[in-house]
């Protein structure tokens, strides 16, 4: 088949209807303005031949920023690899319908994305996915400094020397990394601030003090929460959430 047979690409038929420069084009379709025959494409390779080429109301040519998306991540029955999971998980499908961030998802920001900080199996919650080399570097850097919030579902009851035993690790003996604040938030319902990768920890500790553990769920990394998403759904970051 021949390149004309073959249609030529969207950024090129583009930039000559407009006109535009190439790179302009690029950004207009990766940017989510541009549509083929009423649906828009985002991929500036798409081939096309006679089809009705527009530009969406708005439009402007702008550089899409890095993202950082926070996933609900269900507990896994064993360790996925986190590349996995951003590929089942995280596409336009599953994001959140009320997430604050106004953000429309694009292709785009599923490229690329560095899984961080990782859940262990059976552990589910805050699960961070980025393209910004910033957050990668801070988490990086700064995730043993930074506290996480924990909650763990329970069966079993403990008295205050059982809640010392946690929040000191004594439990379990040089396992964790720091001290923790440990309380009761209902009968069954334990919480843990911890400085420091706590993950694949708490369900022993917890089973070392007597407790049979049900659930363990992120829910905070530094000063980024979870907040609502239901799970095995996502949201952005919002440019004013720190780790």
């Amino acid at each position: 088949m021949s390149d004309k047979e073959a249609g030529e690409r969207l950024s090129k038929r583009l930039a000559r209807q407009l006109p535009c420069s190439r790179r302009e084009a690029e950004l207009y379709i990766a940017g989510g303005w541009v549509s083929v025959d009423g649906r828009v494409v985002e991929e500036p390779q798409f081939k096309v031949s006679d089809q009705r080429i527009e530009l969406l109301p708005g439009a402007t040519p702008r550089e899409i920023p890095p993202t950082t998306l926070l996933l609900n991540c269900p507990a896994q029955r064993q360790a996925d690899e986190e590349e996995d999971l951003a590929r089942r998980l995280i596409r336009k499908a599953t994001h959140w319908g009320e997430d604050p961030g106004g953000q429309a998802p694009l292709k785009a920001h599923f490229r690329g994305l560095v899984p961080l900080l990782p859940l262990a199996p059976g552990e589910e919650g805050l699960l961070v996915f980025t393209q910004d080399r910033g957050v990668a570097r801070r988490l990086g850097e700064r995730g043993s400094r930074l506290e996480e919030e924990w909650q763990v579902e329970v069966i079993g009851s403990l008295d205050e020397a059982g809640l010392e035993a946690l929040r000191s690790g004594a439990a379990l003996p040089g396992q964790l990394p720091g001290p923790a604040r440990v309380s009761w938030q209902s009968e069954t319902r334990l919480r843990f601030a911890i400085k420091g990768r706590a993950s694949g920890l708490l369900e022993p500790l917890c089973r070392a003090a007597g407790l049979t553990v049900v659930a363990t769920r992120r829910l905070r990394i530094g000063g980024v929460s979870l907040g609502a998403v239901p799970p095995g759904e996502w949201r952005y970051l919002r440019p004013v959430e720190r780790f």
